[in-house]
């Protein structure tokens, strides 16, 4: 009988550390195409999710434990952006811990693979390695951090010197955008193990480095140019060449970024061609202003240039901008190559470019 009390008391214990029963979300049947978002809301009154392969909210159901549900099938193959809506304030999927890298993260990521696998989606392949690095940037004068990506073999290989490209993310990203949302890192070694790229290396920075900054400040916008390009010559660049093997000369080194990333790669590679003959831009923030010097030695530009790459969607805010400066790289005569596709200002647009633009590189 003396037992009862300490086996009650034991019990008592043991509830008083039980975990809860997790909220699983998204659940994917991959095979079915069909996916089941869950949010624990019990005080919300009104729930949706916005699945980017919509393009608009679907109303969440609320059940009487206080979850909310929505279920959804014919999704596409793709990595997709998703995000919640409770009484009118955006949130990620506390349950998932696949976030898209944001400066305020927002949406999380559902991945669904495609058949065949497509060059973003996980295969049992050869995989190169990403690197991170935190170091003090001088020029700046705070801490900074780097991502690197090395290719498949290149930590066996000791005597490989490489290419060296520069890819950058959109406003309001970061520098591991390009790996955990864009999947930079298995398109390349898809790439390579099929034999359509030269094996690189590939580094992506903060290009933030004033913070964010508003489109309507010029002066601010001027100043955090020069500040991305001061750490990435005087800081990044110098970091990443002593530290990794790489080929030396502009003609082993391309540059390329969508969106505020594809400003940093006009404005930066055709100002300095010294160092970088291969320039790319998807959805690029075009300033011709900032590129006048190039835009008017046509021929210097093509004599240095090994490729000039631009692509934009039919459907992206800034199409008009990208027009405009393929009319003028074609009025003065400038070699460039120009893809005009479907879709709009989105990481599944982009991650299509990068998948055609690698193969042109290094060659």
């Amino acid at each position: 009988m003396k037992l009862i009390p300490i086996l009650m008391s034991l019990s008592l214990v043991a509830a008083s550390f039980a975990q809860p029963t997790p909220t699983i979300s998204p659940e994917l049947d991959v095979a079915a195409k069909s996916v089941v978002f869950r949010l624990k809301a019990p005080k919300a009154q009104e729930v949706n999710v916005h699945c980017q392969w919509l393009g608009k909210p679907t109303a969440m159901s609320r059940s009487d434990d206080g979850v909310w549900s929505a279920s959804l099938t014919d999704v596409p193959s793709g990595v997709w952006e998703y995000g919640f809506n409770v009484d009118g304030v955006a949130m990620i999927d506390p349950a998932n811990i696949a976030q898209k890298p944001q400066r305020s993260p927002t949406t999380s990521i559902l991945h669904v693979p495609s058949t065949p696998p497509a060059s973003w989606d996980f295969q049992d392949i050869p995989h190169g390695t990403v690197h991170r690095h935190n170091y003090l940037s001088k020029s700046l004068g705070k801490q900074r951090e780097l991502w690197v990506y090395t290719p498949p073999g290149y930590e066996t290989e000791k005597g490989n010197t490489y290419p060296l490209l520069v890819l950058q993310h959109g406003s309001g990203d970061n520098q591991r955008t390009w790996v955990e949302h864009g999947k930079a890192h298995w398109i390349i070694d898809s790439l390579i193990a099929t034999g359509k790229a030269t094996p690189m290396v590939v580094v992506m920075l903060d290009g933030h480095p004033l913070g964010m900054v508003p489109r309507d400040q010029a002066d601010r916008r001027e100043a955090s140019m020069q500040a991305f390009q001061d750490d990435l010559f005087k800081d990044a660049l110098p970091l990443v060449e002593a530290r990794y093997r790489l080929a030396q000369g502009p003609e082993n080194r391309g540059i390329v970024g969508l969106s505020m990333g594809g400003w940093h790669s006009l404005t930066i590679g055709l100002n300095h061609q010294d160092r970088f003959n291969w320039i790319g831009s998807f959805s690029g923030a075009v300033d011709e202003a900032a590129i006048k010097t190039a835009l008017d030695d046509a021929k210097g530009t093509n004599d240095r240039l090994k490729l000039l790459w631009i692509a934009c969607g039919k459907e992206d805010f800034l199409l008009e901008r990208n027009t405009q400066l393929i009319d003028t790289l074609k009025s003065r005569g400038i070699k460039h190559e120009w893809v005009l596709s479907e879709g709009g200002h989105s990481w599944p647009v982009w991650r299509s470019y990068l998948t055609e633009f690698v193969p042109k590189l290094f060659h």
